[in-house]
């Protein structure tokens, strides 16, 4: 009997001993809280939580909005004065009072959890390969008239955009709201699009690319390539983005220029595109002939052969996914328990992954569910394409999928460095990225409130860049896709305090090393032309 009681004793101890440890730790997790080391908090609020401890599974999910743990009923943790562990009265030891301090009650709702980008997401990268398209990205010997390049419109100093609404490709010189139409083949137009962010498309993940995910993984054969060419099965082609990688050269606008300009134009226009006469022969025909390319094809692949376009393209590819990876952010940190974000990018998390809804859309590791959704945006500059009345228009996804359905929805995009890359949205309507956040809160009356704010280099016969603001039904017709958009994501509003947290968390979602370039500019390219800097 006395061995017995002497047991049951030892295991009552021991048991008031792990409800101590447990509570401390939640102790120490709100002591952390209020020196603002929230890396602190959340480990030891964490540790608890596996252990056990309903309480601290509870703030786990509330608090930082994550874990299983938000899933605690809130009946199960006590949220009005502080309270005092309670321990039964048939115990032979009583543990000391612990008091729980609690933060104010929040009515968000229940919050998504944020996903890590790790580095088994990427696929590895030849660098060898990519040191090829490093030279390839930069050279204007890809483009129909060979003035302008990759990097032109993608370039490492603009935040691997532009740094304007609507750039201009081929005719012009320059870079950035600094470029400008000059030469013999002078641009006449805008590209319809703004030029999309590079970040992590070398992640293994990637299903579409393009603002109206033309280039994409067939979802019913994960393992073939839908493209505006078809399927490319006789290529060689690494990637998704390598695919992607053989179309802005056969763009007018982009890179290929006029009919007549050049023998890729004329190509492009008489839709040869495949075979040894299409544009894509053509161009990789010029780079065999440069024999600092050929030479460097020929060692990497050890062997000699003329160069082909696919690989070209790999090689392109495989530069941009090691150039522009952005997986080291203060989120990223954040969230492999290594630094703190600071209290206002904390409370905007919370905002991003509850209240405000955003992570609906701006899920997973890459913060995109890589889906298409009409967020009416304001349609500027010239479209992509012109409806039975005359009209410029824009219609998004609908313009590859010909569903309705899919009327001026766009690709949601990732958010790494998301404050470097304005322009924002599809046609890079706001330059200023607080104004739309503001719209895509309430994109219904935030058309009609839209100021004109694009960033747009001079062109003087470009037809006028605001002109489809004031046809009724255009404009009508893009708030109704995104009337229907709102019946499904409608997000509240957020007070002007919020709208600070929201911007100081995408502001964590920085990455300085991918800002600062890894390979960087080549100092000179095989062809002899100059990159631009």
């Amino acid at each position: 009997m006395h061995k017995i009681l002497l047991i049951c004793a030892s295991v009552t101890c021991l048991s008031v001993a792990t409800e101590t440890a447990l509570a401390q730790s939640v102790e120490r997790g709100f002591s952390a809280m209020e020196q603002e080391d929230f890396a602190t908090a959340y480990r030891a609020l964490r540790v608890a939580a596996e252990q056990g401890d309903a309480r601290a599974g509870a703030l786990m999910g509330d608090i930082f909005g994550v874990g299983p743990y938000a899933r605690v009923q809130p009946q199960e943790v006590p949220r009005s004065v502080p309270q005092t562990r309670a321990t039964p009265a048939s115990r032979t030891r009583v543990a000391a009072p612990v008091v729980i301090r609690r933060p104010p009650v929040r009515p968000f709702a229940q919050p998504s959890s944020p996903v890590a980008l790790t580095a088994d997401l990427f696929a590895p990268v030849d660098l060898a390969l990519a040191d090829i398209g490093r030279d390839l990205f930069f050279d204007p010997i890809l483009s129909g008239n060979k003035d302008v390049s990759c990097a032109t419109c993608h370039h490492p100093s603009l935040g691997s955009g532009d740094g304007v609404s609507l750039g201009l490709g081929t005719g012009a010189a320059g870079l950035g709201p600094e470029r400008s139409v000059t030469g013999p083949h002078a641009a006449d137009e805008r590209i319809p699009r703004n030029a999309p962010a590079l970040w992590n498309l070398g992640v293994t993940e990637l299903r579409v690319l393009f603002h109206d995910g033309r280039v994409e993984r067939d979802p019913a054969n994960p393992g073939a390539i839908l493209t505006p060419q078809g399927p490319l099965d006789y290529m060689a082609l690494d990637t998704l983005l390598a695919a992607q990688a053989l179309f802005p050269v056969l763009s007018h606008a982009e890179m290929a220029g006029r009919e007549g300009e050049n023998e890729i134009a004329t190509a492009v226009v008489e839709e040869r595109i495949h075979g040894d006469d299409g544009a894509w022969a053509l161009l990789a025909a010029r780079i065999d002939a440069l024999e600092g390319y050929r030479g460097r094809f020929d060692a990497w692949r050890g062997q000699a052969a003329p160069v082909r376009i696919d690989e070209i393209g790999n090689a392109i590819a495989a530069f941009i996914a090691h150039e522009f990876r952005a997986d080291d952010t203060a989120f990223d940190r954040y969230l492999r328990e290594e630094q703190a974000l600071s209290p206002g990018a904390g409370e905007g998390m919370r905002l991003f992954f509850g209240k405000a809804r955003c992570a609906e859309c701006h899920s997973g590791p890459l913060l995109s569910d890589q889906a298409f959704h009409a967020m009416g945006e304001p349609p500027i500059g010239p479209g992509k394409d012109r409806d039975e009345d005359g009209y410029t228009r824009d219609i998004g996804r609908a313009g590859v999928t010909l569903d309705r359905a899919d009327a001026y929805a766009f690709r949601t995009p990732m958010l790494r460095n998301v404050v470097h890359n304005g322009p924002w949205g599809h046609a890079g309507a706001f330059s200023d990225l607080r104004a739309f956040l503001t719209h895509h809160m309430d994109p219904v009356a935030g058309l009609d409130r839209y100021s004109p704010q694009a960033v747009l280099p001079q062109l003087a016969s470009a037809e006028p860049d605001y002109a489809a603001l004031s046809n009724q039904m255009r404009v009508g017709a893009v708030k109704d896709a995104a009337a229907r958009t709102m019946e499904r994501y409608r997000m509240p509003a957020l007070s002007d305090g919020e709208m600070d947290m929201l911007m100081a968390f995408l502001d964590a979602l920085s990455d300085p090393a991918s800002l600062e370039g890894r390979m960087g500019v080549p100092e000179s390219l095989p062809s002899g032309l100059q990159p631009d800097r």
